[in-house]
C-alpha cells in the first residue's frame, strides 16, 4: 500500500456530505412527519453538534480512547512509546492510536485498518495523516467529527444513533453510566455483554463514577438486546404517506429531506379523530381506518392517515390504497353521466319498486338497504337518499361500458370490463382506493376537473393540468343533490353526522355484507375522504355510513372550517334555475336546477299518462333460470309478480302455456325445464301482458343415465 498522505475534506465538507440512513419526510411548513429507512447497510442519525452530546459522552470517550486528546498535535508519542514496549516485552498489542488518527481512517479509504492490522508503513501514514488533520481543524471539530462518525455497535453508525436506538434518548441527555457504556463499544462493536460491562465498569471508575457499577450488567443486557428497535422519537406521525413521497420523490431524481403538501396539524386532527371513534370498536369489528383530505383546487394531499395504528391488526398496511368495494359511493359520477347525457334530469322520476333483470349470468334482482320501496321517487331524492333500485334504472340507461370507461377517466381502477361487473356497478361491486375515490369526488367539487393528487411541495400547478371529465353543469347539479338535507332525510334524517354547519355535500357508501363503510363529501375548499372496516374483511356489526364513518368525516371537515366558512359555488351560467311541481304530491313543490333544454315545471308518472294496464314486473322477459344443484328441486319455484295499474289485484290470472296456474297481483309456480311463455290477463281473458322465460335442467355428471 502506498504510503503517501492523502488529501482530506474540510470539516464543512465532512458534515455536509452526512446523509442519515433514514430519508426525512417534511410537511408543507417544514415539520417532520416521518422518516423512510434508505441504507440498510448501516443505521445513522442526524449530524450532533458537539455542544448537544452530553459532557459525561465526551469524557466517557476521551477516558476510553485518548486522555491526552488535547495535549498533543494528533500523535500521542508517550502512548505509542508505552504500546510499543508493552508489545515488545509481549504484552498487549493494542496501539496508541488517537482520535485524530482514527478519525482520518473514517475519511480517508486507504487508511482503514486491514483484517490483519496495520503494518508499520501504514501506521506511519496514519501518523502523518493525523498530524495533516490537526493543522486543519479544531480539536472540537475533530471529536465533533469522531463522535458523528464511529461505529458502536451492529449496524449503529454514530452518536445519535447508538443513543436513540439503544438507549431511548437524544445525546444530550446521556448519563454517565450510558456513556460508560457507548464509550466502552467503541473498543470493540461486536464484544460478548460481559466483556461490555467490564470495560463500562472500568471507565466509571476512573470517572468517579465507580457506584454505577453493581446494577450495570442488567442495565447492559437489555440495551445491546436493543440495538433492533425504532430509535426514539422518530414520527410516526403519517408513516403510509411519508413511505409514498420518498417513493415519487426518488422517481424524480430528488435527494435529501422531501417536502410534501401535508398539513402536520391537520394530520394530527384526522389520526385523533380515527383513533377516539374506533376506540372501544372491536366488538363490532370495526378496527382499521383511513382519510384523506385533498385542496379542491390543487388536489394538494393535505391529510393521509392510512390505518388506525396501534387499534389495526395491520397497521403497516396502507388502508387508503387498499382495494375495497366501493358499495354506493359511485352513485354521484352514474348520476352526473347520466344527467350530462340527458338521460334524466334531477326532477326525473324513478320507479323504486321490485325489478328483475335478465343478464348473461342469470337473474340480477337488486335490493334497497332497508328492503323496502318507496315507488315513484325524483332522482335527487334517489340519489340523496342512495336508494338502490333507481339506481339500477339508470345505469340501464347509460350503459355498463360507458360508465366503466367514465369511471376510469377518473383514475379509478377498474380493473375489468362492464360485461365483469354488470349491473351490480350502479351499487358498488368494483373494488376502489380510497386515495383515488377521494380525489374523483374532488373532480366533482371542481365542477368535473380532473387532476392526479400532488404529493410534493412546490410542483407547480397550472389548469393545463385539469382535464374536463363531467361537465360543469352537470357537476354542480350532482353537488347541489348531495347537499340537500331534505332530499336525503327519507334515509338519513335531517340531522346526522353528515349535516355541517356550513355548505358540504357528502355520500356515503355499505359493501355488501357490511365489510366497507365509506363517507365522502366536500366543501367549497376540501374534499374529505374515509373508509373504516378491518383489514380480515370481516362483516361489520350494526355499523353503517352514518355511524361508522360518518363522524369521522363530519368532524375532520368540521375541524376544516374551524375558522373558514364554506358556502356554495354558484351555479355555472348555463344551469337553469325552474320551479316545480309534481303531480299527485308524489314530492312536495321546489326549485330545481336543470341542464339546458331539460327544464319542465310539472313531473307526473310515464304510466299515468299511458295505458292503465296491469304488467308483469317478475319474471324479465328473456330470463334465463337455472336449477340449484345444492336446493330440493320442490323448493325451486319462479316468482310471478304485477304491477296492478288500475287493475283490482283479485281479478287478475296467470297462464303458463295455455294453463291457468295462480291468481293476484304475486304468487309462486314450480320451476319446470324448458322455455315457457307467461301471460298476465283479467277475469274476462283479455291479455295485459306476456313475458317469454327458459329454464335449464341441472348438467348431467359423466358417467351417469
Amino acid at each position: 500500500m502506498s504510503s503517501a498522505t492523502p488529501f482530506f475534506p474540510s470539516f464543512e465538507q465532512v458534515k455536509a456530505q452526512h446523509q442519515p440512513s433514514d430519508q426525512w419526510v417534511l410537511d408543507r411548513h417544514g415539520v417532520l412527519i416521518g422518516a423512510v429507512r434508505q441504507d440498510f447497510a448501516e443505521r445513522r442519525g442526524a449530524w450532533v453538534p458537539l455542544g448537544d452530546i452530553s459532557p459525561a459522552m465526551q469524557r466517557a470517550v476521551l477516558l476510553s480512547e485518548d486522555r491526552r486528546f488535547y495535549d498533543h498535535g494528533g500523535v500521542d508519542w508517550p502512548a505509542l512509546i508505552a504500546a510499543g514496549w508493552n508489545w515488545a516485552w509481549g504484552g498487549s498489542s493494542r496501539g496508541a492510536s488517537t482520535l485524530s488518527m482514527q478519525l482520518a481512517g473514517m475519511l480517508a479509504s486507504e487508511l482503514q485498518r486491514p483484517a490483519g492490522g496495520r503494518s508499520p508503513e501504514q501506521k506511519l501514514a496514519q501518523m502523518r495523516s493525523a498530524r495533516l488533520l490537526e493543522s486543519a481543524w479544531s480539536k472540537e471539530q475533530i471529536l465533533e467529527a469522531y463522535l458523528n462518525l464511529a461505529a458502536f455497535r451492529g449496524e449503529l453508525r454514530g452518536i445519535d444513533a447508538v443513543s436513540r436506538v439503544m438507549f431511548g434518548k437524544h445525546p444530550h441527555g446521556l448519563d454517565q453510566r450510558e456513556a460508560a457504556v457507548a464509550a466502552a463499544l467503541l473498543r470493540g462493536p461486536n464484544a460478548a455483554a460481559e466483556r461490555v460491562t467490564v470495560r463500562a465498569c472500568a471507565l466509571l471508575n476512573d470517572g468517579g463514577a465507580g457506584q454505577y457499577c453493581a446494577t450495570l450488567p442488567d442495565h447492559v443486557t437489555g440495551w445491546l438486546a436493543a440495538t433492533a428497535r425504532p430509535a426514539a422519537d422518530v414520527p410516526t406521525l403519517a408513516p403510509h404517506f411519508s413511505r409514498m413521497a420518498v417513493a415519487q420523490a426518488g422517481e424524480k431524481g430528488a435527494a435529501g429531506a422531501v417536502r410534501t403538501t401535508l398539513d402536520a396539524s391537520l394530520q394530527r386532527v384526522a389520526l385523533e379523530s380515527v383513533q377516539r371513534h374506533l376506540a372501544g370498536m372491536g366488538h363490532a369489528q370495526l378496527t382499521d381506518a383511513a382519510v384523506v383530505v385533498l385542496n379542491n383546487e390543487t388536489a394538494e394531499i393535505l391529510a393521509y392517515v392510512g390505518s388506525s395504528g396501534g387499534i389495526s391488526a395491520a397497521g403497516q398496511v396502507d388502508h387508503a390504497r387498499a382495494l375495497r368495494q366501493a358499495g354506493s359511493t359511485l352513485k354521484p359520477f352514474l348520476y352526473a353521466q347520466a344527467l350530462e347525457s340527458r338521460y334524466v334530469t334531477a326532477a326525473s322520476l324513478l320507479e323504486d319498486a321490485p325489478l328483475d333483470v335478465a343478464t348473461a349470468g342469470g337473474l340480477y334482482i337488486p335490493q334497497n338497504y332497508d328492503r323496502n320501496y318507496v315507488g315513484w321517487v325524483s332522482a335527487r331524492s334517489a340519489l340523496a337518499s342512495s336508494l338502490n333500485i333507481p339506481a339500477v334504472r339508470v345505469l340501464m340507461l347509460v350503459g355498463v361500458e360507458r360508465f366503466v370507461q367514465r369511471l376510469r377517466s377518473l383514475g379509478l381502477p377498474l380493473l375489468h370490463d362492464g360485461e365483469h361487473y354488470g349491473y351490480s356497478l350502479s351499487l358498488g361491486s368494483a373494488d376502489m382506493d380510497l386515495l383515488s375515490l377521494t380525489n374523483a369526488y374532488r373532480t366533482l367539487a371542481e365542477l368535473g376537473r380532473w387532476r392526479e393528487p400532488a404529493i410534493l411541495a412546490g410542483e407547480s400547478f397550472s389548469e393545463v393540468q385539469n382535464v374536463q371529465r363531467f361537465s360543469a353543469g352537470a357537476s354542480w347539479i350532482v353537488g347541489d343533490i348531495l347537499s340537500d338535507r331534505r332530499a336525503r332525510a327519507r334515509t338519513f334524517g335531517l340531522e346526522s353526522a353528515l349535516a355541517t354547519r356550513f355548505w358540504s355535500a357528502v355520500k356515503t357508501g355499505t359493501s355488501k355484507d357490511m365489510r366497507d363503510n365509506w363517507a365522502l363529501g366536500w366543501s367549497s375548499r376540501y374534499t374529505v375522504g374515509v373508509w373504516v372496516g378491518n383489514s380480515q374483511g370481516l362483516s361489520m356489526r350494526d355499523v353503517s355510513g352514518v355511524s361508522g364513518a360518518g363522524p369521522i368525516w363530519h368532524e375532520v371537515m368540521s375541524a376544516l372550517h374551524q375558522d373558514v366558512g364554506s358556502r356554495q359555488p354558484p351555479p355555472p351560467p348555463d344551469v337553469e334555475r325552474q320551479a316545480l311541481v309534481f303531480a299527485d304530491n308524489i314530492e312536495a313543490a321546489r326549485t330545481e336546477y336543470f341542464l339546458p333544454g331539460t327544464a319542465i315545471s310539472r313531473v307526473e308518472p310515464a304510466l299515468a299518462r299511458a295505458v292503465a294496464n296491469a304488467r308483469i314486473l317478475s319474471p324479465s322477459a328473456g330470463t334465463v333460470i337455472a336449477f340449484d344443484p345444492d336446493m330440493p328441486l320442490a323448493h325451486q319455484q319462479l316468482t310471478l309478480r304485477a304491477d296492478t295499474g288500475k287493475q283490482a289485484p283479485e281479478l287478475l290470472q296467470w297462464h303458463i302455456e295455455g294453463r291457468h296456474v295462480a291468481n293476484g297481483q304475486e304468487s309462486r309456480w314450480p320451476l319446470r325445464v324448458g322455455q315457457h311463455r307467461i301471460v298476465l290477463s283479467n277475469d274476462s281473458g283479455t291479455v295485459l301482458d306476456e313475458v317469454t322465460i327458459q329454464v335449464r335442467g341441472l348438467p348431467r355428471l359423466r358417467g351417469g343415465r
